[in-house]
Order: structure tokens, then C-alpha cells, then sequence
């Protein structure tokens, strides 16, 4: 029988949400991704240290009085090999549901069966959300094939975290090893968004070399939100930082992209960055709250 999420997180108790974390190792060892692009993304992020398990995550997000959403990226097609189990992740997050938050992820070229997949993980699982890496998974968002699966996505009313821009996996390979960066423009989720106006999309990172794009979506769609995961923030673009400030200070995220980046890393220099004091509370909480459905 399925062991099914339920929140356990005192909202009112924790600092912050990190809505960007990976679970990349399983208790058996087995990873997302081949060992060639673990390399190839621990040299892009200039870190070597080790994947954490899902544990081990926990006790560092309850250390800093913070709560953090999980997620793995199943690109079993695109990788010829599957993923770890989300099942496992949610396994570890009901565990320490005090801290974590699990959001599934299923492969989108698998049509029906990924259709199915996703929910049944929010069904008997209990998933809080979808992560998809268009990259990564090798498929257009925008593509009609696909409408189906963010359909069925769309009536369990829970968000989807896409991937966009720039990536350190396939990084200085040949060919990056195959995967291609404009999958990743976020006007793709333009389109997405447009489609499907009650699907809250987070992009995930500063979506260098579309940040306008990016900001532009954010802007115009209110349903389309932008996570800070993946860079450290002291180099965030400007442009992001201005409106992160100002008109978009409702709709942008607080995520690291941990194991790579550190989120004592992404806390430290994210103080330094010249953000309102009352704009700095919703970016690390208060908008993953309203987001997640945390609220009483």
C-alpha cells in the first residue's frame, strides 16, 4: 500500500522555503543522472562534494529552521535509464514531513503512461507537484503533444517547477552531450501558461539568456512564477533584481538548487543583494506559502 504525504510543516515556525532542491541519490545508490553528466554538472557549479540522501537533506533543512521541496527529473527516455523512485523520495519526506515537501516528476514522452503516472502519484502518493527539465527530458512544453499530461496536471490543481535557460548538465561536453538549450526558453512556457490559465508555472532559475523573456511571461501571466535557484545571488541579473523589488515581488521565489549550490551559500550573498525589507519576507516564504497552499 502506497505511503501517502501528509503536510506536517509549522508554517508560522520556519524561516524559509526552498521551492529547488534535488534528491539525486537514492538509499541504494542509484542516481538521476549517468555519472558523465554528474561530472560535467559538479565542474559547471565548481562543487565536488558528495549527493547527500534524503535524510541527510532533512537534518540540514530542520538545522537552519527551514522546510524544502524535493523532487528527482525522470528522463528515462532521453537518458536510456530510469530515474530514483519518486516513490522513495516521498517514502523519506513522510519520514520528515516536518521539513520536506515532495513533488513527483514523470517522462512526458511516455504519453498515456506518464499521464497515468502522475496521477497516481498525486492520487496515492500524495505529491504537492510536477518537476519537469524540458532539456533534460528532450521535449517542447509548447508542443501540443503534451497538453494532455498538463491538463490532467492542471485539474489536481497543484504547481509544476520547469526548467529554463542555461543548464550545467551536458555543460563543455561534445554536442552538450545532446541536449539542447532551446527547449529551455521560457517562452515556451509562454505558450504553456496561455493554454492552461489555472496551472501555476514556476520557472526555475534566472533564465540566462532569456531573463527578459522570463520576466516578461512573469509579468504578463498570472500564472506563470520565477524561482531564484541555480545561481548564487550576488550574480543575479539586474534586470531580475529590479523587478523581483517591484512588480514581480509576489511571484518570485526563494530556491537553491542544493546539492549544487549551498543554501547557507545562497542565504549569505542573497542578504547582501539591496531587496526592501518587506519584499525580502515574501521571496524566502511568504510567496511558497501562498503558492504551495500552506496556509490555513
Amino acid at each position: 500500500m502506497a505511503q501517502r504525504y501528509e503536510l506536517g510543516i509549522d508554517v508560522d515556525s520556519i524561516v524559509a522555503i526552498d521551492t529547488h532542491v534535488h534528491i539525486e541519490v537514492d538509499d541504494h545508490g542509484h542516481n538521476a543522472l549517468s555519472d558523465v553528466l554528474v561530472e560535467a554538472a559538479s565542474k559547471y557549479f565548481k562543487t565536488d562534494g558528495p549527493r547527500p540522501k534524503l535524510d541527510d537533506i532533512a537534518a540540514l533543512y530542520r538545522e537552519r529552521n527551514m522546510a524544502a521541496v524535493v523532487f528527482t527529473v525522470d528522463a528515462t527516455t532521453s537518458l536510456g535509464h530510469a530515474p530514483n523512485a519518486v516513490e522513495e523520495i516521498v517514502a523519506g519526506a513522510c519520514a520528515n514531513n516536518d521539513v520536506l515537501i515532495p513533488f513527483g516528476s514523470v517522462d512526458p514522452l511516455q504519453g498515456v503512461a506518464a499521464i497515468d503516472r502522475a496521477r497516481m502519484l498525486f492520487e496515492d502518493y500524495g505529491v504537492r507537484g510536477f518537476k519537469f527539465h524540458p532539456t533534460l527530458q528532450n521535449f517542447n512544453p509548447a508542443d501540443e503533444t503534451f497538453f494532455p499530461l498538463f491538463a490532467a496536471i492542471e485539474e489536481m490543481e497543484v504547481p509544476i517547477v520547469v526548467h529554463t535557460g542555461q543548464t550545467g548538465i551536458g555543460s563543455g561536453l561534445p554536442g552538450g552531450h545532446g541536449l539542447r538549450l532551446s527547449l529551455s526558453n521560457p517562452m515556451l512556457l509562454d505558450d504553456l501558461a496561455a493554454r492552461f490559465p489555472a496551472l501555476d508555472i514556476v520557472m526555475a532559475h534566472p533564465s540566462v539568456p532569456w531573463q527578459d523573456e522570463a520576466l516578461a511571461v512573469a509579468t504578463h501571466k498570472s500564472n506563470a512564477w520565477i524561482d531564484l535557484s541555480g545561481w548564487s545571488p550576488k550574480y543575479f541579473p539586474a534586470n531580475l533584481v529590479k523587478q523581483a523589488n517591484s512588480i514581480l515581488q509576489n511571484k518570485v521565489l526563494f530556491g537553491s538548487d542544493y546539492p549544487l549550490i549551498a543554501p547557507d551559500r545562497w542565504m549569505n550573498d542573497f542578504a547582501a543583494l539591496d531587496i526592501k525589507d518587506d519584499v525580502r519576507p515574501k521571496i524566502l516564504k511568504d510567496n511558497a506559502v501562498r503558492l504551495l497552499g500552506l496556509g490555513t
